[in-house]
């Protein structure tokens, strides 16, 4: 099996089992800071059941980092600033895609359209990441 494939089909499964872990955060009531140091000890802690070392250094590192430097106005500012490049991002989409229908070549128009979708879900996210 492909090395890249091996990857990121790990990648998606861990995704996938730490997806409910991050819904009961969501349910937790924490909200800045707080909610993003308690779901690096979630991820600790499901890295130490399943002896990953070194997932457990990187996150054991991300946690001292945030717990440093942290602070609820410059999360909000990050992610203020991904919703904005986002919105660039969707907007050039758009442009994109306009162009493309200028063409008139459905094949141009069908892939443009499927990035602006993909664009529009990644702004989705980031303003639900906004909320946070």
């Amino acid at each position: 099996m492909n090395i890249n494939l091996m990857t990121k089909n790990t990648a998606l499964a861990l995704a996938l089992i730490a997806l409910p872990a991050t819904a009961a955060l969501a349910d937790s009531g924490l909200t800045g800071c707080a909610a993003k140091k308690a779901e690096i000890q979630q991820q600790i802690d499901y890295a130490k059941a399943h002896d990953n070392s070194y997932r457990v250094a990187g996150l054991e590192k991300a946690l001292a980092e945030t717990s440093a430097h942290c602070t609820d106005a410059s999360l909000r500012a990050d992610r203020e600033a991904d919703v904005r490049k986002k919105e660039q991002k969707v907007a050039e989409r758009e442009q994109e895609l306009n162009e493309a229908k200028a063409t008139g070549r459905t094949d141009k128009i069908e892939k443009k359209q499927e990035k602006l979708e993909d664009a529009k879900e990644e702004l989705a996210e980031a303003k639900a990441e906004l909320n946070k």
